[in-house]
């Protein structure tokens, strides 16, 4: 296993370099420079645009700007933001632990209800569970995220009052000196809507990949010799087919990750959630290269370690698996 993991990370190192790369030039063959930005929000300043870009160190060739930028990356330093002159890792620890938090929520939701709504109507297929599970199927995967938000935001934020809008705190309450339940009650109720529309879509196709799962794996002769020998359905199902099934929906977890953390974005925004999604985007917005970097680098490494994860949980769940 050690040395699994080990080739594993070896394996990872030049994927990440690559990803880097890649978002670093599109980054910078993007239309508009923060120092044309700047000039246009200060004509004053227009004829500054070279020594601006002097500052940024935009004036340098790609390939250079690159390796300054992983020169100090080797270290642990992003750099500064151009908006605010802030460093920008102490940003992203400020917005990280708020995006952990919201896809941690959402794909624990998704997987507690999906797996045994796909559980179920595999076994009761054709039934009438099951064809509203699968219409249900269809209308989560054909609602955009942004929509459903939206929806979600009028119908029980603006007209029924239940839930916040936006935020991740009560800006009328002093926050500091309620006391730990009240806090943990309030960030609950800032959680639902955007944890809900962040795990809605994954709901959806979990479900029915694990229906397909099990389906599949009931038809197998063991699962017939095991009915002969007289065990019960729930034990089979349960015990058998279900230990057997968990290998693909444990690839799903990996691949899982990367629609969470890039449909936080959307979310994070719509609902001014202070996550890291919500921060790269208004980094994009203001062409903050350093910052836009930044979550891009802690992005890729959730994601590769999400994929790592899955590997390593493959030997768990399906003890035949060997990585010697």
């Amino acid at each position: 296993m050690h040395n699994y993991i080990i080739r594993r990370i070896l394996t990872l190192i030049p994927l990440y370099f690559g990803i880097t790369i890649i978002t670093f030039l599109i980054i910078h063959l993007a239309p508009g420079k923060p120092s044309d930005l700047e000039a246009q929000m200060r004509p004053g300043l227009a004829i500054a645009r070279e020594r601006l870009e002097k500052i940024y160190g935009l004036d340098k060739p790609l390939h250079v700007q690159y390796w300054n930028w992983l020169k100090k990356m080797a270290v642990l330093d992003f750099g500064n933001s151009f908006k605010d002159s802030q460093p920008v890792l102490q940003k992203i620890m400020q917005t990280l632990p708020n995006t952990i938090i919201l896809n941690i929520a959402a794909l624990l939701l998704i997987y507690l209800i999906a797996v045994p709504i796909g559980i179920l109507s595999a076994v009761k297929q054709y039934s009438l569970f099951d064809k509203a599970s699968t219409v249900f199927v269809f209308i989560g995967m054909a609602i955009p995220s942004f929509w459903l938000a939206l929806l979600l935001i009028l119908v029980f934020s603006v007209k029924l009052g239940w839930l916040p809008i936006s935020g991740m705190h009560s800006i009328m309450m002093n926050f500091q000196t309620i006391s730990f339940w009240d806090k943990g009650w309030d960030l609950i109720k800032h959680a639902i809507l955007p944890v809900f529309v962040q795990a809605f879509a994954g709901l959806a196709w979990l479900s029915r990949y694990t229906r397909s799962s099990i389906l599949e794996i009931i038809k197998q002769d063991y699962i017939t010799t095991a009915r002969a020998k007289g065990l019960s359905e729930r034990n089979i199902i349960y015990k058998h087919a279900l230990r057997n099934a968990l290998l693909p929906i444990v690839t799903i977890f990996g691949l899982s990750l990367p629609g969470l953390i890039s449909g936080s974005v959307i979310v994070e925004t719509i609902f001014a959630w202070p996550g890291m999604g919500r921060l790269a985007f208004q980094a994009v917005l203001a062409r903050d290269y350093p910052l836009i970097m930044g979550t891009s680098v802690f992005s890729v490494f959730l994601l590769l370690f999400g994929n790592l994860l899955a590997d390593m949980l493959y030997g768990i769940v399906d003890p035949r698996i060997k990585y010697d």
